[in-house]
């Protein structure tokens, strides 16, 4: 009589995505959806080949949407469609990130940005894509904490 099978003691390995992760700001995502800036090219790539985790928060998928209905990006009649199409196709989408304690928080001095900087703190990314000013401040304090914080023409994947 055969024994009856045994249960096996451990669980499959979770699905783990070892792909570097990147935050990328409004500006810059701008400069690839809706003016297809060369400059952003090899980053894009990149996004949409898979080879990195394009971390995206609902605020600033929010953020995005309303800076498409208004000024200069509004004058480019973006196309919404797929500009929403290679969201849905490349970001990973991550849940509300909360600040860290003011002591020890990488505080930008634009509050708008500061989503970005929490983010890709919270979630260990590699990189911060901005050509914002007050981001781009921070590279320095950031490096230690194993963040890059670069301009899309400086961003390499190597």
């Amino acid at each position: 009589m055969d024994a009856p099978a045994l249960p096996t003691s451990h669980a499959p390995a979770p699905d783990i995505d070892m792909r570097p992760a990147i935050v990328i700001d409004t500006q810059v995502v701008m400069d690839w959806l809706v003016f297809r800036d060369v400059r952003v090219q090899a980053l894009s790539a990149a996004v949409t080949a898979g080879a990195l985790r394009w971390l995206v928060a609902p605020a600033m998928r929010d953020e995005i949407r309303h800076v498409l209905g208004r000024g200069i990006a509004a004058s480019y009649a973006p196309d919404l469609a797929f500009i929403e199409a290679q969201f849905d196709a490349h970001a990973q989408p991550v849940d509300l990130i909360e600040p860290q304690p003011l002591a020890s928080r990488l505080v930008c001095r634009d509050a708008d940005d500061q989503k970005f900087v929490d983010l890709a703190l919270a979630r260990q990314a590699r990189w911060l894509i901005s050509r914002d000013k007050a981001v781009l401040a921070l590279a320095k304090r950031a490096r230690p904490r194993g963040l890059a914080i670069v301009p899309p023409e400086r961003w390499s994947l190597d």
